[in-house]
C-alpha cells in the first residue's frame, strides 16, 4: 500500500468513532504516557496540542505543566517548518495554521534541552515507523533533534502492518 492509501484507510477508520469515543480511548493511551519512565524523568517535553481526530492531549499537556515540566508545543511557520514555543496554560493558545491551536509563548531554540518528544501520526507500524499527514513538518523537526527519545502515540486502530518509508522519514523509539 502507498502512503496516500494508508492515510485514507485510517481516516475511514477514524470516522467510525464519535468524538466522545475518541476522547475515552485517549485516556488509556495518556495514562500510559504520563506514567512512562521517560516522561517522569524528563525536564523538557515536546508535546502536541491535538486535533479532534487525534489522541486528545489537552489535559495531558496541562498535567505535565502542573508537574513542573517545561512543555513545548509546535507552531507551523511557513510552508515547511515548525518552531517550538513554551506552553504555560490554555490562555497561551491561538488558532493557527490548519485550525491547530498553537502557543503564543516564548520561542524555544535550545533543542539540546529537550528530553522527550511525543509525536502524533496518522499511522504507525510494529517497527515504530510513522506515517504523518503528508507535509513532512515533524520529520524535518525531528531530524534537528536526533538525541531526543521519540514516543509516537495513537489509537490501536491506527496501527498498520507496514508504513512505507523514505530517507527523510524519522522513526519513533516507541509507540504507545
Amino acid at each position: 500500500m502507498f502512503k496516500k492509501e494508508i492515510r485514507e484507510e485510517i481516516r475511514n477508520r477514524k470516522r467510525q468513532f464519535t468524538s466522545s469515543q475518541l476522547d475515552e480511548m485517549s485516556l488509556a493511551v495518556l495514562c500510559r504516557l504520563l506514567s512512562h519512565p521517560r516522561i517522569k524523568s524528563a525536564q523538557t517535553v515536546l508535546m502536541y496540542y491535538s486535533l479532534p481526530d487525534e489522541v486528545n492531549t489537552h489535559q495531558a499537556v496541562d498535567e505535565l505543566v502542573k508537574e513542573g515540566k517545561q512543555v513545548l508545543l509546535p507552531v507551523v511557520k511557513g510552508a515547511d517548518e515548525l518552531e517550538l514555543r513554551i506552553y504555560h496554560d490554555s490562555s497561551d493558545l491561538r488558532e493557527g495554521s490548519f485550525h491547530i491551536m498553537e502557543p503564543t509563548g516564548t520561542l524555544f531554540n535550545d533543542y539540546s534541552k529537550i528530553d522527550v518528544a511525543v509525536v502524533p501520526g496518522m499511522g504507525f507500524d510494529k517497527d515504530c515507523n510513522r506515517l504523518g499527514r503528508g507535509k513532512g513538518y515533524y520529520d524535518r523537526l525531528l531530524a534537528k533533534i536526533p538525541h531526543v527519545y521519540k514516543i509516537g502515540i495513537c489509537f490501536d486502530f491506527q496501527k498498520v502492518e507496514s508504513v512505507p518509508t523514505g530517507k527523510y522519514d524519522v522513526k519513533m523509539d516507541e509507540v504507545l
